[in-house]
């Protein structure tokens, strides 16, 4: 279709109705059609090589992960990691096949969804290895006065706050949304992320605690003698590649708050309607986390007793242990009044 053609289109759009409305174009043999038509799901042609090229590198990632999650019997904190990674690659290979079916809303919905919200699994990932470190080298287990496992338990919270907000504003933006409802979902959205980045200012600071606790544990002699007993001592490789991770959330965060910020006209903000943009700023650092997190795996660093929080009792052994208090407090009194009647 010829700019001319565009233009007429356009104009016979607006006069021929009160609201203006899409322009019917097209499709080419991928489904494309401009941002501005009606049918379009994307703001840009979607490159299939880029989507071919993310899906198989987080599938990769995802396999190794799988595969230490299992080496170093780290169910219980991995799974979290490896939903964020899996989520990913979902998104890259739903996206791929997209790119062929652009006209198909579905596909280009569930691809966005799964792409805006899989790095808080990445970022609650973060929150419960901290924990387990404040957990395993602290020798009080706590900094602040705080547990490590109510750290983790506190921040993890927060992120499922701050993930629900997220889901509440990721379902309103979707291709072919009415423009009111997208600008209310894009709203929720940035609330969610902006909660999201304050978490992690909050949690840096706490990071940086153990960093000086540590190091004052280690001038100090307590440490050593809790190192030489079993525990490594390659703490700062795991903490600084946490570091490392919360730096490239937070990369793809400040990314998505300027998109969204900037609002929706291609002169005044050209993010939305450029591809690249959000392969560099938002695909490319929470690949980066998923790689450093397997180069240094916490499988590796935390090991032994102690590198995993403690099992929570069940309903049932809470009903025991509630029963032999109350009977070692009846022992305690019946004891108490022997004593007396004695006397």
């Amino acid at each position: 279709m010829s700019s001319t053609t565009v233009i007429l289109s356009r104009t016979a759009t607006a006069t021929s109705s009160a609201t203006p409305s899409c322009i019917s174009v097209t499709p080419d043999k991928n489904g494309y059609v401009p941002e501005y038509a009606c049918d379009s799901n994307y703001p840009y042609y979607p490159s299939f090589g880029a989507a071919i090229f993310f899906a198989v590198a987080f599938g990769i990632s995802l396999t190794i992960h799988l595969t230490q999650a299992f080496v170093h019997k780290k169910w219980k904190v991995c799974w979290v990691m490896i939903m964020g990674v899996a989520w990913e690659f979902t998104s890259f290979a739903i996206r791929s096949y997209g790119t062929k079916h652009q006209q198909n809303t579905p596909i280009a919905t569930v691809s966005n969804i799964l792409f805006l919200l899989a790095p808080m699994w990445i970022n609650a990932f973060v929150y419960m290895v901290l924990g387990r470190m404040i957990y395993f080298f602290i020798p009080e287990q706590q900094l602040w006065g705080i547990k490590g496992i109510k750290i983790a338990k506190i921040f993890v919270w927060l992120d499922v706050a701050s993930f629900l907000t997220q889901v509440g504003g990721g379902v309103l933006i979707t291709p072919g949304q009415d423009a009111k409802v997208l600008q209310i979902g894009i709203n929720i959205y940035m609330g969610g992320v902006g909660f999201q980045q304050a978490c992690i200012l909050v949690f840096t600071a706490i990071a940086v605690k153990f960093v000086f606790s540590m190091k004052h544990l280690e001038r100090t002699g307590i440490v050593g003698g809790q190192i030489l007993d079993g525990r490594p001592s390659n703490w700062r490789a795991l903490l600084y590649t946490l570091f490392g991770t919360l730096v490239f959330i937070s990369i793809r965060i400040i990314f998505r708050l300027v998109e969204f910020a900037g609002g929706n006209e291609p002169d005044k903000n050209p993010i939305p309607f450029h591809e690249g943009y959000i392969y560099g700023l938002d695909a490319t650092p929470i690949l980066l986390c998923a790689i450093l997190l397997n180069f240094i795996h916490p499988g590796r660093i935390l090991r032994g007793e102690n590198s995993e929080f403690p099992k929570a009792p069940t309903r049932k052994e809470k009903k025991q242990l509630k029963r032999e208090n109350k009977e070692a407090k009846r022992a305690i009194k019946m004891g108490k009044v022997n004593s007396i009647e004695n006397v």
